[in-house]
């Protein structure tokens, strides 16, 4: 209430043109699961989306987004993706509505197979969320270090509401990490991660450590990754691997990809990733395929 009244009138304001944005992200892959080999089409995460921005009195802008995630494989073509609206200003961010948790973007670029089959979420995380009924602040960048907070409101009277939180740092070639959840991936479920990435030349390292205490099952379980880009002319050649307990007990992952760049908003790729279990079906994922920006 307090941020609204610093906002004495909204009658001035002025708005630019909303941006309308998208990814179109389809391969072709070979997949050998749960027993079975089949080809299939896959549409990785691609997306659609118009956001933009108004400004208001006393330097605040009302910002919004609303985003969609186009399935190019299948009949059922629009889902929810980030959706929000909130006021921007020098004292930071706030926006309210469905979005990614600060935990989950605390990743960055450290997961070089964001979005296909060799993503995080498929062995070394369960904490990838996007939540609804969340309201989320986002400081100001002070040196490189900002402070991101995410209440999801249970809208329940018996349920407690659960919380996201991460602490980041840029740097010129160095990105630092740490975010908690608790309570978001279910009741008495806490997380950690710790994330880091290293730009050195034509090289780029990155790491990142996790775990998952729920308190309720009894468990204590880790997780861990380490990822390598080497960019060469219009090629990026990426390694990937890591070991967690955290989705399933005994979860390794193995991916290897190179993508080539045919302008700033358009590339082609492949990949090859294996994923193997103590109680599971092992996976293997081969593919390849084009994204698209605009």
């Amino acid at each position: 209430m307090a941020l609204v009244a610093a906002v004495p009138a909204f009658a001035q304001e002025e708005s630019a043109a909303p941006t309308l944005y998208g990814k179109a992200n389809v391969a072709w892959q070979s997949t050998d699961e749960n027993g079975e080999s089949f080809s299939e089409l896959v549409s990785n995460a691609s997306r659609i989306g118009v956001k933009g921005s108004l400004d208001l009195d006393n330097g605040i802008k009302g910002v919004y987004q609303a985003e969609f995630g186009v399935e190019y494989d299948d009949s059922d073509t629009f889902s929810q993706r980030n959706i929000f609206a909130g006021l921007e200003g020098n004292f930071g961010q706030v926006i309210a509505g469905k979005f990614d948790t600060p935990f989950k973007k605390a990743q960055k670029k450290v997961d070089l197979f964001n979005d296909l089959e060799g993503d995080i979420k498929s062995v070394i995380s369960n904490s990838d969320n996007r939540p609804s009924n969340s309201v989320q602040y986002t400081s100001p960048n002070y040196y490189g270090l900002q402070f991101i907070a995410d209440v999801v409101n249970s809208e329940q009277d018996d349920v407690d509401n659960a919380y996201s939180m991460a602490v980041t740092w840029s740097g010129e070639n160095a990105y630092v990490a740490y975010a908690q959840d608790t309570d978001i991936e279910g009741l008495d479920v806490t997380a950690s991660r710790l994330a880091a990435q290293y730009n050195i030349g034509a090289f780029q390292l990155g790491a990142l450590v996790e775990n998952e205490q729920d308190d309720m099952a009894g468990t204590d379980n880790d997780g861990y990754m380490a990822s390598l880009a080497y960019k060469v002319n219009a090629w990026t050649l990426k390694a990937q691997g890591g070991k967690s307990d955290i989705v399933a007990e005994g979860g390794k992952t193995y991916s290897l990809g190179a993508d080539y760049k045919m302008s700033s908003k358009a590339k082609v790729y492949a990949y090859l990733t294996d994923e193997s279990f103590d109680l599971l079906e092992d996976r293997q994922y081969v593919g390849i395929g084009t994204e698209f920006k605009f």
